[in-house]
Formats: C-alpha cells, sequence, structure tokens
C-alpha cells in the first residue's frame, strides 16, 4: 500500500551543502534524506574550503578568469560570472550561520578578522577559506544543519530514498516516489529539487561516501530530463593509498603548502609532466601519478618539510587517516593514488536551477550549471552548491503551477550491491582517468548485459550515460582523456536525454 502526502513547498532530495542551503533560501520545504543529516554526503567530507575572491588582491574577475582555464574550454562564462560575484557573500553568509572559518587576529587580538585564505592548484591568488585546516566540510554542514533544525518550517524526513519522480501526462514533475523506513510515500509537491551528489560511488576507487552513486542522475534522466557533459569525471590526484573503500582523502592544500609528488625513488616526478608541477590542474597531476603507478615507480606525497611537525593542528583530517593505517606523515611519505572525486557533468540547469522538466530543479554536483567546464577549479564545490542551492530554493519556492495525477507509483528497481560492485570495478578499470574506444565498448556491453536483468536502474543508466558519452567524445579535453584521441578539438558541451545518449548530441561552447 502507497501511502499519500501532499506537500505546500518543494521536495528536497538531498540534504548536503546544496539540498539544505536551498531548504534554507526557500523557507518552507521537506527535504528527503537517505542517510542521517551531515553523513552519507560529499559535502561534509571537504577538506579544501570555499573558493573566493575575499582578499583586498583578488577580484570576482580573477577567480573567474582561473575557473574558466581550469574548465578547458567549456564553462559557461554568464554561470561562472555569477558563482565568483556572489561567493564572497556566499561565504560570509555560512560564517554569520555559525561556520566557524579560519580568521586572523582582529585588532583585539581575537580570532574574528579577516579570513585565512590558502593557496590552492590552479588558483593565482590565496582565496580558499578553510576551517582548522582540512575540516571545512563538516564544520560547514555542521552550521548549516543546525540552522535547518532551527526552522520550524523545513521538515526532514531521514532514511529516505527517491524510488520515482512522479509526473503527469504532460511530463510536468508532480512530486517523488520515497522509501520511508518500510513505507513507499507519494509525495505531492509543485516543485522537486534534485540535490543527490554525483557519482563517485559507481566507481571501485572514489573519495566519495559510496551512497553518492548517481542516483539523482538516473532519475532525472528517466524522466526525460536532458543531462550535460556527463562524461567529465575528475580524478583527485592523492587519495591515499591505504585499501579502504571510499578512499580518504589528502587535501589539495597540502601541495599549496609546497608537498611534494615522489616515486618509490624519492624522485620529484611533476617536473616532467607540467611546468607548475604540483600546482597543475588536477587532470594533468592525476594522469602523471597514474602514469608513474602503471610504470611500477610509485607515487607519493611528501609533506615532511612542508607540513612536517605541524600536521597535527594543520591537516588533522588527513593527520588521523595516516595514522590509522600506520603512517606518520610528518616523517614518512604517503601512498597516493587517483580517485573518483567530482563529476563536472549532470542534470542541464539554468542560472536559477530549472531542468529541461517543468517542476524539476536540480542543485550542487548532480546539476550541471555551466560553472564547472571540463575539470573543477579546486575548492569551487562548496562555493557551487551554497550559490546555486540558494538560487534553486529561491525559484522552486515560487513554483505555483500544480500539474495532473501522476501517470506512474511503481517504484524504480534497485541495483543489487554484488551486481554493484562488478559494476564500480569495471568503471574504474574502462572509464577511468585514461580511457579508449576498446575498453569503453567493453564496459559499454557489461552494462548492455545487465539491464535485461536488472530493468532502469538509476545508477545503471548514470553509468551508461557516462560511458555513451565517453565514447562520443573523441578528443582530450579537462578530465576526459583518451589515449586513442590525446589532441583537442573544437570546444564543444555534451547535451543529452536518455533517448539520444548513444549519439551524444552536441552543442558548441559559447
Amino acid at each position: 500500500m502507497t501511502l499519500r502526502l501532499v506537500f505546500d513547498g518543494p521536495v528536497i532530495l538531498g540534504a548536503g551543502l546544496a539540498g539544505l542551503t536551498a531548504a534554507l533560501a526557500a523557507g518552507k520545504a521537506l527535504v528527503l534524506s537517505p542517510t542521517p543529516l551531515a553523513t552519507g554526503c560529499s559535502s561534509a567530507w571537504a577538506q579544501g574550503g570555499m573558493a573566493a575572491a575575499l582578499a583586498a588582491d583578488d577580484t570576482p574577475e580573477l577567480h573567474a578568469a582561473d575557473t574558466i582555464a581550469a574548465g578547458a574550454g567549456l564553462c559557461d562564462p554568464a554561470a561562472v560570472a555569477l558563482l565568483t560575484h556572489e561567493g564572497p557573500q556566499a561565504v560570509r553568509d555560512l560564517a554569520a550561520l555559525g561556520a566557524p572559518f579560519d580568521r586572523k587576529p582582529s585588532l583585539e587580538g581575537k580570532n574574528g578578522g579577516e579570513f585565512v585564505l590558502s593557496l590552492e592548484a590552479a588558483h593565482a591568488k590565496a582565496r580558499v577559506a578553510r576551517v582548522g585546516g582540512d575540516g571545512a566540510g563538516a564544520a560547514i554542514m555542521a552550521a548549516v544543519v543546525a540552522a535547518v533544525r532551527a526552522t520550524p518550517t523545513i521538515e526532514v524526513r531521514e532514511n529516505a530514498r527517491a524510488r520515482r519522480l512522479l509526473q503527469d501526462k504532460t511530463g510536468r514533475v508532480v512530486g517523488v516516489l520515497a522509501q520511508i523506513g518500510d513505507d513507499l510515500v507519494e509525495i505531492r509537491s509543485h516543485s522537486v529539487i534534485l540535490a543527490t551528489g554525483g557519482i563517485g560511488g559507481l566507481y571501485a576507487v572514489t573519495t566519495t561516501p559510496k551512497e553518492v552513486r548517481g542516483e539523482g542522475l538516473g532519475l532525472a534522466a528517466l524522466a526525460g530530463a536532458t543531462i550535460a557533459d556527463p562524461e567529465f569525471v575528475q580524478f583527485h590526484p592523492t587519495a591515499i593509498d591505504i585499501g579502504r573503500d571510499p578512499a580518504p582523502l589528502a587535501t589539495e592544500a597540502l601541495r599549496g603548502e609546497g608537498s611534494i609528488l615522489r616515486n618509490t625513488d624519492g624522485k620529484a616526478f611533476m617536473a616532467d609532466y607540467h611546468p607548475a608541477k604540483e600546482l597543475a590542474p588536477r587532470d594533468v597531476v592525476a594522469r602523471a601519478i597514474h602514469a608513474e603507478r602503471a610504470a611500477g615507480r610509485g607515487a607519493f606525497l611528501d609533506a615532511t618539510t612542508a607540513v612536517g611537525a605541524h600536521f597535527p593542528h594543520e591537516f588533522p583530517a588527513v593527520f588521523e587517516a595516516c595514522q590509522s593505517a600506520g603512517i606518520d606523515p610528518r616523517r614518512e611519505m604517503i601512498p597516493v593514488t587517483p580517485a573518483v572525486h567530482y563529476h563536472m557533468g549532470g542534470v542541464a540547469t539554468d542560472l536559477d536551477g530549472r531542468a529541461s522538466l517543468p517542476g524539476l530543479y536540480a542543485a550542487g554536483e548532480c546539476a550541471s550549471t555551466g560553472v564547472q567546464g571540463a575539470n573543477r577549479l579546486a575548492s569551487n564545490s562548496l562555493l557551487e552548491a551554497a550559490v546555486f542551492g540558494a538560487r534553486a530554493g529561491h525559484a522552486a519556492a515560487t513554483e505555483g503551477l500544480q500539474g495532473g495525477e501522476p501517470v506512474s507509483l511503481e517504484p524504480l528497481p534497485d541495483l543489487p550491491d554484488a551486481t554493484l560492485q562488478v559494476l564500480r570495478k569495471a568503471m574504474s578499470r574502462d572509464a577511468g582517468v585514461i580511457r579508449d574506444e576498446a575498453g569503453l565498448t567493453r564496459l559499454l556491453a557489461q552494462i548492455d548485459a545487465l539491464e535485461p536483468a536488472f530493468g532502469p536502474c538509476p545508477p545503471l543508466v548514470a553509468a551508461r550515460l557516462i560511458v555513451d558519452a565517453a565514447l562520443a567524445r573523441q578528443e582530450s579535453r579537462g578530465g576526459h582523456y583518451r589515449s586513442d584521441f590525446p589532441a583537442t578539438a573544437q570546444p564543444v558541451r555534451t547535451f543529452v536525454t536518455l533517448e539520444n545518449a548513444d549519439t551524444a548530441v552536441r552543442y558548441a561552447a559559447e
């Protein structure tokens, strides 16, 4: 038996920074979280911080230029301009909510003055606001969760998973079918905001929570929404290689502080790959580490001189992860490997989070606003979640049209865990840091074989979108590297629906 609920406000799927920021902006919202708040979302795991032009010698224009350069020709300049101009206020707003960003001492000698800003890869200025060195995500989420819990017009249902987007006969999204505990609940609303995160859990080696496996992307695609740039997956160069799933992260800020990448012989190898060495764009560093490991030379992050004795205070999360594996990063090098960290692609939206389907919005990593291009600039993800989450929340709250009755109340199938693990290994093998036609074709055949047995599972659909678009993009750009097409061609974005995913409709970037 399916229960029925009518909610007069946006229903938000996901409770990371984008989802909760959207809820606060909407004022009245119903948030469905598959896990307890502040768990199971990438936002809480973010280490580096939030990039914004907060320093006197920095400007939104400089931040925009760095974002566009990292995006390798595929950023939407209007979206980037909005992000970088609204970014400083978004950081200040979070600080006002209680996010304890690191501050310089004020004139009174107390911490409360200007933000302490760090330099990260591909930034021309030190502009990353951090918390406790590497604890930004958890601290920001704690402040936002407290604000949400203190807002009586925001309802939160934990242990709630979306099983289908509800649509009327015109295709309008009119709510969501949710599994809340043991109950299936038909939730009717005038708008739904997808804030379900990325696709890291589709890969065997990831720094994201395993629960984040492209379900929002799959739900939207199965409803007929347009998906943008799904082939662009960012691999963080320096996941800590200690056999954990997910892999702990050695934040980009360590290289910003001067840590060196070395191989087993102790050679600093990044000069062989890029003149910016350790501060090269993430895709370059990830491929360099991949190459060193593939050649049997290994890859390690040496922070013994750059950080050394300051590790426990400056980077406590990294220090704890290393210590748990018997590594003392004050004296020893940290073994590292590339791991899936962020998805630049997602549900195509406008600057207010509207998707191509009436009544549907998306924000955060599951959305594609055009900000991230082919390769996200370091520490722009939390910023995008805050800026565009708020915009989506405002817009969805004003959605006044009510749709008709849902066409289907049938839940979409789940992918069994054993099958998911097989898929994760195949994705890492064939749609990883370096791709080619043979591997992608083999992977697509594997997905083809799974679909008849398990039906339209959202994670399986998300995987297909990534692989189809990676096959169609016969060039290398940003996070997408084809060893059989290493050159860069004309800058064009990918826009697809599930019906034409195998042909990947492409549009020139502005």
